[in-house]
């Protein structure tokens, strides 16, 4: 089973590369952890989308923790490669976005794969449950979302964007954008929308069960859509909306797969001792070992 991992961002709220701040008790990322779950769960490539100038440092530092047993691979989100016939624009520095950035490791990946974020922390249950879908399922139209409950998603330090999943006899119906969720007064709230959302919800977290003709798929997604950006130079091209439009042409069905875990990352600078907190305490509890890849 392959997991594919998202480290190209900029993490422009948090004020820094928090892909690489160190987090654990013996400084690890937060990403090691995610990796370490998704082993014991049977994972055995990892395969990470970085930039450029992330790429010989990140295969250097995970080779040396990683057994050799493990396949590893660090893949360049570059912004010129593209499907055919479409030429990147001369202007553009930022990344296409998610979207592009999984499709980027298609040269790597030939099976069904996870896709997670490098700087959110999911619980091993969550890869556990990941790992059961991937053996029970052989549809290739057949797609799952390792989803979590809303209350267990939200920062003490400001509002937060969620995908809101709509959910039918444990199939995804939809997924709805949320931008500025906060948690006030015991109500969680939109407040660009101005939405009054239950604590149950389920929402996703970029923890996506993909099949290997996803590939293909994003193929074409990205050729429609990057002819129908807003602003050539800034505008992304997303993974969800990606998902969501496969979902509603009935391409694939997605089931969603609740993680029964705790999310949590660094959204803000604030968000670092929270999370400082609670990886020594599951270190403390044996959860994990110290360190972590001895």
């Amino acid at each position: 089973m392959v997991l594919l991992i998202m480290a190209a961002g900029s993490g422009s709220r948090y004020g820094k590369l928090k892909q690489f701040d160190e987090l654990g008790p013996n400084g690890e990322f937060l990403m090691e952890f995610s990796i370490y779950d998704a082993i014991k769960s049977g994972f055995n490539h990892i395969v990470l989308i970085t930039k450029s100038e992330n790429k010989d440092f990140l295969y250097n530092y995970l080779r040396e923790k990683i057994n050799d047993s493990v396949k590893l691979d660090v893949v360049i989100q570059d912004i010129d490669d593209l499907p055919d016939g479409i030429i990147a624009h001369s202007g553009r520095k930022k990344p296409w976005g998610t979207a592009h950035a999984v499709w980027c490791a298609r040269d790597y990946i030939n099976t069904d794969f996870a896709i997670i974020n490098a700087d959110d922390y999911y619980g091993s249950k969550a890869f556990q449950k990941a790992a059961r879908f991937f053996n029970h399922s052989h549809d290739q139209n057949n797609y799952g979302l390792v989803s979590y409950r809303l209350k267990n998603t939200l920062s003490e330090f400001g509002s937060v964007s969620r995908g809101v999943c709509k959910v039918s006899d444990g199939k995804l119906d939809s997924i709805n954008e949320h931008l500025k969720i906060e948690k006030n007064k015991n109500v969680i709230i939109d407040n660009d929308s101005g939405n009054i959302l239950s604590e149950k919800d389920y929402v996703s977290m970029n923890f996506w069960l993909c099949k290997s003709n996803f590939f293909e798929h994003l193929n074409e997604y990205i050729k429609e859509e990057i002819k129908n950006l807003d602003d050539i130079e800034k505008s992304e091209i997303y993974l969800p909306f990606a998902a969501q439009k496969l979902l509603s042409e009935n391409i694939i069905n997605i089931d969603v797969v609740d993680s029964d875990s705790k999310w949590f990352g660094v959204t803000y600078k604030e968000d670092k001792d929270n999370s400082v907190r609670k990886l020594a305490s599951y270190t403390r509890e044996g959860i994990y070992p110290t360190p972590l890849w001895s």
